[in-house]
C-alpha cells in the first residue's frame, strides 16, 4: 500500500469551515459592532483524491462592521443589514482548492488545478430557533471558470461558558467547477487513470463546533465534521472516498 503523504498548508479550505466558529464566538456572543477575533487552529482534513491528505495549521482573523465583515480569505459588503437579515456582495479566494501533481501519487502527471477567485451574493437569517444561509459564487478567475452554491443551517446551544453548534449545509457544484478540479483531460489519462469529463455535484456537510470562553477575550474551539461527496466527484478516477472528515481545534482571542 502507499504512504500517504503528509502535506501542511498555511490556510487550507478546512479554515472556511473553521472561520464560522470564529463569527459565531466573536459576533453572537457580543451585542455591538464592530466585532473582531485573531487566533491559530490545527486540523485534519483529508482531500477527496487517493492518498491526498491534509494536516493544516489555520490562521484564523475575524473582522466585522455594520457594512463589512472580513473571515479569512472572504470579504462581504453589506448592501442591506436589517435585524434579523443580511444581504452582502461577497468575494473569496478559494485558497486550498486545486492541487499540485505532486500532491498525491494518484495525480502525477496531472496538470496542477489552481485556486480560483469568486464573487457573488450571499444572505443571512437569524431566527430564534436557527440561522439560516446562502450563497451563490462564481469563478472570475477564469481557472475553473465554475458556480457553486451553499445552503446551510445552524443553531448555538449555551450553556454558561460553553457553546455547542450543530450545523448542516448542502453544496453544489455545476459541472465546470467538479471537471476543472476533479476532471481528467485528454493527454492525463493513462493505464490507471481513465479520461472522465465531471458532472454537477450536490455535497452534504454534517458538524459539531463547540467552544469555551476561559475568559470573555480567550475562547477555545473544536469542531468536528464530516462531507458526504455527491455523484460527480466520486466518480472521478482521481478520488477514493465518498465521505471527507474533519477535526479542527483552535484558540481566539476576542477583541
Amino acid at each position: 500500500m502507499l504512504h500517504k503523504p503528509l502535506r501542511c498548508a498555511p490556510l487550507a479550505r478546512g479554515a472556511v469551515v473553521f472561520l464560522g466558529a470564529a463569527l459565531s464566538l466573536g459576533v453572537h456572543a457580543q451585542n455591538t459592532l464592530p466585532v473582531g477575533g485573531i487566533g491559530l487552529g490545527v486540523g485534519y482534513a483529508p482531500q477527496a483524491y487517493t492518498d491526498g491528505d491534509k494536516y493544516s495549521v489555520l490562521p484564523i482573523l475575524y473582522y466585522e462592521t455594520q457594512r463589512w465583515r472580513i473571515a479569512g480569505t472572504s470579504l462581504d459588503w453589506k448592501v442591506y443589514n436589517p435585524e434579523r437579515w443580511t444581504f452582502a456582495l461577497r468575494a473569496r479566494y478559494a485558497l486550498g482548492d486545486g492541487y499540485d501533481s505532486g500532491d498525491a501519487p494518484v495525480l502525477d502527471g496531472m496538470d496542477d488545478r489552481k485556486p480560483g477567485f469568486w464573487m457573488g451574493g450571499a444572505a443571512a437569517w437569524r431566527g430564534d430557533a436557527a440561522t439560516l444561509s446562502f450563497e451563490l459564487l462564481g469563478d472570475v478567475s477564469g481557472k475553473s471558470k465554475g458556480l457553486q452554491g451553499k445552503l446551510g443551517v445552524e443553531r448555538d446551544f449555551p450553556m454558561g461558558r460553553y457553546t455547542l453548534t450543530p450545523y448542516a449545509a448542502m453544496v453544489v457544484q455545476d459541472k465546470d467547477y467538479v471537471n476543472y478540479y476533479y476532471g481528467v483531460k485528454a493527454g492525463e489519462e493513462t493505464s490507471g487513470r481513465r479520461r472522465y469529463d465531471g458532472s454537477t455535484a450536490v455535497n452534504v456537510q454534517l458538524g459539531l463546533r463547540a467552544s469555551y470562553a476561559l475568559t470573555p477575550r480567550h475562547v477555545f474551539t473544536a469542531d468536528v465534521g464530516a462531507t458526504a461527496l455527491g455523484s460527480g466527484i466520486k466518480d472521478s478516477p482521481l478520488v477514493d472516498r465518498s465521505v471527507l472528515p474533519s477535526v479542527k481545534l483552535g484558540y481566539l482571542y476576542r477583541f
